[in-house]
């Protein structure tokens, strides 16, 4: 019944690839459209050498690491506050979840104009309150910046992951543990983070997968600027199919973020599969 909408989302997935591999192996640039050789493997040669490559993917890892710690960390910290009774626990449940329903490019704008803006932004305005000066965010760290960024969007997906394998654990556990005398950090450390185990794998693997495409907040706000300090390899792939109009380097670089997404999904999958069965 449902091979209809299989063989839809199949070819939905396929076309594209197919062509994305097949433009790979071309001299494609757009504006000689009617010259387009076969070249074989020499775009992705030219894509790896290039040296916005190698900036690129250390932006990646960078910018997917530093995310990670941020929400995997301040995801505990929300789900351990929010799981404590308080006085308009749902909505500040909802206010907490909401910025993960912003889009990104409204989100990057929002930070750029609002916040972080040295003159005009909240930030700046509390810098020059404290006689301080102002923090140019997307010159002096724009890297930094644009983690923030991302972590905001991200945080709440991994609190409500979070949250909800905290509501699952057995509350008789810990009065066990207390009732024998063991202190709160002594309690999170072994009680909490092993039965949260699981779900910090799940939180990482789904925004693995996610944070390796990151696109928008860098357009609206850096251009991967200054220089290549905040090109990651989705801008890179941006670059050359669309500023520099080499649709058959782009098409390489794509092909290169698809194997590279696919051994990181691999790999995360082998981990989860591992601290499931556990």
């Amino acid at each position: 019944m449902i091979s209809p909408s299989v063989l839809l989302l199949l070819g939905w997935m396929l076309v594209p690839l197919c062509m994305t591999l097949y433009f790979s192996t071309l001299r494609y640039n757009l504006i000689v459209p009617s010259d387009n050789p076969f070249v074989g493997w020499e775009n992705y040669y030219w894509f790896v050498t290039d040296p916005s490559f190698k900036a690129a993917m250390f932006n990646t890892l960078l910018l997917v690491g530093g995310v990670l710690c941020i929400t995997v960390v301040g995801g505990i910290l929300f789900a351990l506050l929010l799981d404590q009774p308080m006085w308009g626990q749902g909505l500040i449940r909802i206010m907490v979840i909401s910025p993960f329903f912003v889009m990104p490019t409204v989100s990057g704008l929002v930070w750029k104009n609002m916040f972080m803006n040295p003159v005009n932004g909240i930030f700046g305005h509390v810098a020059q309150a404290l006689n301080l000066a102002p923090v140019e965010f997307f010159s002096q760290i724009p890297l930094l910046s644009i983690i923030l960024i991302v972590s905001w969007q991200w945080l709440p997906f991994a609190t409500l992951i979070l949250l909800t394998a905290l509501q699952s654990l057995d509350r008789d556990q810990l009065e066990a543990a207390e009732m024998d005398g063991a202190k709160s950090l002594s309690r999170f450390i072994y009680i909490m983070i092993p039965h949260l185990a699981r779900a910090i794998t799940v939180v990482i693997l789904i925004q693995t997968i996610f944070l390796l495409s990151i696109f928008a907040e860098i357009l609206v706000t850096t251009n991967g600027g200054p220089g290549v300090a905040t090109t990651n390899l989705t801008y890179l792939i941006y670059v050359s199919s669309l500023l520099q109009f080499d649709v058959g380097m782009g098409s390489a670089g794509g092909v290169i973020a698809i194997i590279l997404a696919n051994i990181v999904a691999i790999f995360l999958m082998r981990l989860i599969g591992k601290n499931l069965d556990a």
